[in-house]
Parts: structure tokens; C-alpha cells; sequence
């Protein structure tokens, strides 16, 4: 597994988290504190997250094929993306758990 497939998982896996925590955050000003701007901010917001994640559920997806997890871990980590803050801890361990396999299959760099 290549380096840059963990990578653009992390990337898209911060990105998705933090605009659902920026939605979450938005919806409380909408209908809680009833906040001018908030509805705006929300739609712009939802918008965004709702096709950012779709990328993310590609990349995700394409990561649990290469990484040959079972269903289980792979519906995890592609509903992740869909509470607020879980992207984060998701990753994380998902990176920690790979970052020795993508070490293992880099070519080896030769030494002067």
C-alpha cells in the first residue's frame, strides 16, 4: 500500500471531521441560540460537508480495500465521518495501525 492512500484518507478524514463539528456547532446557533447568520452559515456549511464527505467515503473506502479489512472495520471507519468528532479519534488509529504497513511496503532506499 502506497503512502499517499493513508495520506489522502487523513487529509479528507480532518477536513470531513472538522466541518461536521462546524455544522454541529452552526445547528446549535440555528436553533438553540437562535443566532443571526447561523442559518447561513449552516446551509454554506452542510453544503460543503455533504460532498466533501462523499469524497471522503471514496478515499476511506478505497483505503479498507488495499488495507483488506472486514466489513465491520470499514462500515466503521465510512461512519466516522458522520459524528461529530469520532473522524478524528478514527483516524488516528486507523494511521497508527497502518503507518507500519506502508513502511513496510516502501522500496528500500539505498545507502551511501
Amino acid at each position: 500500500m502506497k503512502k499517499s492512500v493513508l495520506t489522502r484518507y487523513r487529509v479528507m478524514a480532518y477536513v470531513t471531521g472538522v466541518l461536521l463539528v462546524l455544522l454541529t456547532l452552526g445547528m446549535i446557533g440555528k436553533y438553540v441560540l437562535d443566532l443571526n447568520g447561523a442559518a447561513d452559515f449552516t446551509r454554506v456549511v452542510s453544503i460543503a460537508h455533504g460532498w466533501l464527505y462523499v469524497v471522503y467515503l471514496i478515499f476511506a473506502f478505497d483505503l479498507g480495500s488495499k488495507a483488506k479489512w472486514r466489513v465491520g472495520k470499514q462500515i466503521w471507519v465510512l461512519l466516522a465521518g458522520t459524528i461529530p468528532t469520532a473522524a478524528f479519534f478514527v483516524e488516528r488509529r486507523i494511521s497508527r495501525e497502518l503507518e507500519a504497513r506502508v513502511a513496510e511496503d516502501a522500496p528500500a532506499t539505498a545507502k551511501a
